[in-house]
């Protein structure tokens, strides 16, 4: 018997692939498509490939009557901290919550992606675009210092965004999108209780959250064609409000007393159904190309992202005796932040061609007593190169290379409360974080 899945089912079957450790600032995925070997300077207004319809649909009437795009991105990323006086309770005897860095907590992630274009008539064009806008992933070593505010957080899109293009003339694009966009969140971490009469001496116990939805927003973009060497690219994609719910369950670590702090905690309001509001943000592009020569091409990006759309993050607990009781909040406290890109692309001949590219990416972490363990971002600078080949007139193949430097990155975050269910200590300490990002796009004009 043939065996089907479900339309519920195949939106999470993706989800799983879409995985990212952090990219961009904050938890923002940039690789969505060609121009790594550029830093994605120039996003908006290249337009070479198919995969201008996540950064400027507009691009699309630039295209062959029919185009595919599509790409796999590897990102290691790297953070390991160092204690410089955190102050945390125990777990239990011997103080096991107050030992150990928690090793790298970057993670390996993978980032999909795909589109097609269609022309119409010449001057209208459809695409469909796959692909993740957001992503993040960290992983501690148990036990560490911060085991109480955070052992695991892993977030994963995707993103769906159906659109269209109108060639006005020769000199102006315009292009609209929708984007369906399905978020997952899991969040682990020890519940940090000190011994007590109450819950026992042995309280080793995980808190698991598990939060999604899906949601709908939207993205424009226009194209300007100055001249045959001059293009400017303008684009616009909306924010996107989730309504997430999910539940919070209480784990023993598989002894009795354990488990029987876990069942206790629950009782006492600890595990319940959730509910929590996300806005993930708008951005702002504006990109210049620019040919110098037969050999020589600049590319150039300003972008802005409205980060401040995520102040604090409040879960609320939707079941059980403390029903309606605000369960945690996650105190991100965001600011908008810019992204400064220069690429260059020089032609070493008809089927090969090399690119370049710098820039410095902000982080919207304000300052070190609102950076989350969860997130231990700071600003970044790329430093990328890349080639493309055309194996033929019709196919080009670019892989890219890409290695961000992050400063040293301070925290000082104090998440201490009486109630020892939410008691999570002060994480005082610096990261040495890095980020390195191999990138492979195969495209098709026929």
């Amino acid at each position: 018997m043939s065996r089907q899945i479900s339309m519920k089912l195949f939106p999470a079957l993706l989800l799983g692939v879409f995985s990212g450790a952090v990219g961009a600032s904050g938890f923002q995925l940039l690789e969505q498509g060609s121009g790594l070997g550029n830093a994605y300077a120039g996003s908006a207004a290249k337009s070479n490939d198919a995969s201008t319809i996540f950064w400027n649909p507009a691009g699309m009437t630039q295209l062959g009557p029919r185009a595919v795009s599509g790409g796999l991105t590897a990102v290691k990323a790297s953070f390991k901290f160092d204690d410089k006086g955190s102050q945390v309770g125990e777990f239990g005897p011997g103080g096991r919550m107050g030992a150990g860095d928690g090793g790298d907590a970057g993670n390996w992630g993978y980032i999909p992606n795909g589109y097609l274009s269609w022309a119409l008539t010449p001057n209208l064009y459809v695409g469909l675009g796959i692909g993740a806008p957001f992503g993040l992933k960290t992983k501690y070593d148990e036990p560490w210092r911060g085991s109480a505010q955070s052992n695991e957080f892993d977030i994963k899109t995707m993103n769906i965004n159906p659109s269209i293009a109108f060639k006005v003339n020769d000199m102006v694009s315009l292009g609209a999108g929708a984007s369906w966009q399905k978020i997952e969140a899991e969040y682990y971490r020890r519940v940090a209780i000190n011994s007590s009469p109450r819950f026992g001496a042995l309280p080793q116990v995980t808190s698991h959250m598990s939060i999604d939805d899906d949601a709908w927003g939207w993205n424009i973009g226009a194209l300007f064609t100055l001249s045959p060497a001059t293009k400017v690219g303008l684009s616009y994609r909306s924010t996107i409000q989730y309504h997430t719910d999910g539940k919070v369950k209480l784990n023993g670590d598989g002894t009795r007393a354990g488990d029987a702090t876990a069942v206790a905690l629950s009782n006492a309001g600890g595990a319940s159904n959730v509910k929590a509001d996300l806005k993930v943000p708008d951005t702002f592009i504006l990109s210049v190309t620019q040919k110098l020569s037969d050999r020589w091409e600049l590319l150039g990006d300003v972008s802005w992202t409205g980060w401040s759309s995520i102040k604090n993050v409040d879960i609320y607990r939707t079941s059980g005796p403390q029903s309606g009781a605000l369960a945690q909040t996650l105190d991100a406290n965001f600011q908008n932040t810019y992204r400064i890109a220069l690429g260059a692309t020089y032609s070493l001949s008809e089927a090969v061609r090399l690119q370049f590219g710098l820039a410095y990416d902000q982080t919207p972490v304000k300052n070190s007593t609102s950076r989350l363990t969860s997130l231990p971002d700071n600003d970044r600078t790329w430093f990328t190169f890349g080639t493309q080949w055309k194996p033929a007139k019709e196919q080009t193949l670019e892989l890219g290379l890409a290695y961000l430097y992050i400063s040293d990155t301070k925290i000082n975050k104090n998440e201490t409360t009486a109630n020892p269910l939410t008691n999570r200590g002060t994480v005082i300490g610096d990261y040495d974080s890095s980020v390195w990002i191999l990138g492979a796009q195969y495209s098709l004009a026929f």
